[in-house]
């Protein structure tokens, strides 16, 4: 393998579609870890009697350490490069479910737990730091597309791993799938590499005038300067809301569908037919995955801010009618697609926009300080277990998600938006980069990277 004059990697391996399906690989390799937990729920209480609420706060821990320690991995990964956070990352993983295997306390499941954060959050926030990198003029699609694979990673899992726990315990299966999940990670780690210093130089000239004709210098923000800023906060606030509904949906589907009495309720659909809760699973894995490149792409057209306004609109809708509609088997797999196609989004808008806003070179450790918002809506998830428990029904969660989701739909057009509008133009000279075909400045004053 032959490096180029920066060190970095030039054969076939170092290409930007190359390095896009890796990533996409690691993260679905990695997406059980998080979109699979809901599967063990029920099994682990019904043989140790720990309670949901308390089996929950390991689905916490493992959110909180996956995203909060993601801004060290993203400093490690600009700085280091990819290849050995990944290769890491792989490492932690298939300890941490060896350790669910055999946890036969709940400080042992808490510490697998953590063990696990530390190596799922390592190799997302490399992936996605490395597809904004490699893709600068089309951040929204690359993002999108990577967090796909962490989306649908687990869509073709469900039915082997419910088969499994039914078959051989959840034991045996946190053994097998975290052994054989974290050797593919490693494998792939070793052959990421980040992009040539040439990329990120020609990126700088991506940017145009309105006519087309005078290049700018890119803006590029350090982290610390990234978090004086108000618009990284408004962010940080929306990011935390719209994860908090949709992490309560991931941990806690499994306890809804039992409580719904539809666990084992058949449906058909698709010329299919399986149990409400494995059907569910496995549609809302897909959607969850395509919603990321497909609003992605769409925002790099019509804007962050407006696809969030949507998206995060849809959600709200969504999570209303699943509690009310949600007690029919048909219904209730049909909307928590819905719900899971309004959510996932959140995972390529966001660090997209946190792109656009404060430049590339520091984009690993950027957009890796930013999805610590969603350990802090994981702080949410056991309370949920709380809110339930007191009022004897799922609704108080519902409409309090369904809110939440409202707001931050909201605040992309009437607070985010004229903020970052006022952000650019206050970095106007050097200017901001673009995502490719999208407008820099909403409004009249449209400045587009496509050269428009």
């Amino acid at each position: 393998m032959r490096t180029d004059q920066q060190g970095q990697a030039s054969s076939w391996v170092a290409s930007p579609w190359v390095q896009l399906v890796f990533g996409v690989i690691c993260m679905a390799m990695i997406a059980n870890m998080q979109y699979g937990w809901t599967l063990f729920v029920n099994p682990i209480h019904e043989k140790y009697q720990w309670g949901r609420a308390a089996i929950q706060v390991a689905f916490t821990i493992f959110v909180v350490t996956e995203t909060w320690l993601v801004p060290v991995e993203g400093y490690l990964v600009d700085r280091f490069g990819p290849r050995p956070v990944v290769v890491g990352g792989g490492i932690l993983c298939a300890l941490a479910w060896t350790m669910n295997s055999f946890a036969s306390t709940l400080p042992m499941l808490y510490l697998a737990a953590a063990v696990g954060g530390v190596g799922a959050g390592a190799v997302y926030g490399t992936c996605v730091g490395n597809a904004l990198k490699w893709f600068p003029q089309r951040r929204g699609l690359a993002a999108g597309i990577t967090a796909a694979g962490f989306g649908m990673g687990s869509a073709a899992t469900v039915v082997p791993i419910a088969h499994m726990i039914k078959s051989s315990g959840y034991e045996a299966t946190f053994l097998w799938f975290g052994i054989g999940q974290g050797i593919v990670v490693f494998l792939l780690g070793l052959a990421l590499v980040a992009p040539p210093q040439s990329l990120l130089e020609n990126a700088k000239h991506a940017v145009k005038s309105t006519a087309g004709a005078v290049r700018r210098a890119i803006y590029n923000a350090t982290p610390r300067e990234v978090v004086s800023t108000p618009v990284f906060w408004i962010m940080y606030l929306m990011f935390v809301m719209m994860a908090a509904g949709g992490l309560m949906a991931t941990a806690q589907l499994g306890p809804i569908a039992k409580d719904f009495g539809l666990q084992d309720s058949p449906v058909s659909l698709l010329g299919l037919t399986l149990p409400a809760l494995t059907f569910a699973l496995t549609i809302d894995r897909v959607l969850n995955g395509l919603t990321r490149p497909f609003f992605g792409w769409v925002s790099d057209r019509i804007g962050r801010e407006n696809t969030m306004f949507i998206a995060f609109g849809i959600e709200a809708i969504g999570i209303v009618a699943l509690s009310k509609y949600g007690h029919s088997p048909t219904a209730f797999v049909v909307l928590t697609g819905i719900v899971f196609f309004a959510w996932g989004e959140i995972y390529s808008l966001f660090p997209a926009t946190c792109g656009d806003t404060y430049g590339p070179k520091f984009a690993a450790t950027n957009a890796g300080l930013l999805y610590t918002a969603k350990g802090t809506a994981a702080l949410l998830v056991p309370l949920t277990s709380v809110i339930t428990a007191a009022t004897g029904s799922w609704h108080a969660v519902f409409m309090l998600a369904a809110g939440m989701a409202a707001v931050a739909a909201l605040m992309a057009i009437f607070v985010l938006k004229p903020m970052r509008r006022a952000h650019a133009q206050r970095h106007a000279t050097p200017a901001l980069d673009l995502p490719y075909g999208a407008s820099l400045v909403s409004g009249s004053a449209r400045v587009s990277s496509d050269g428009g």
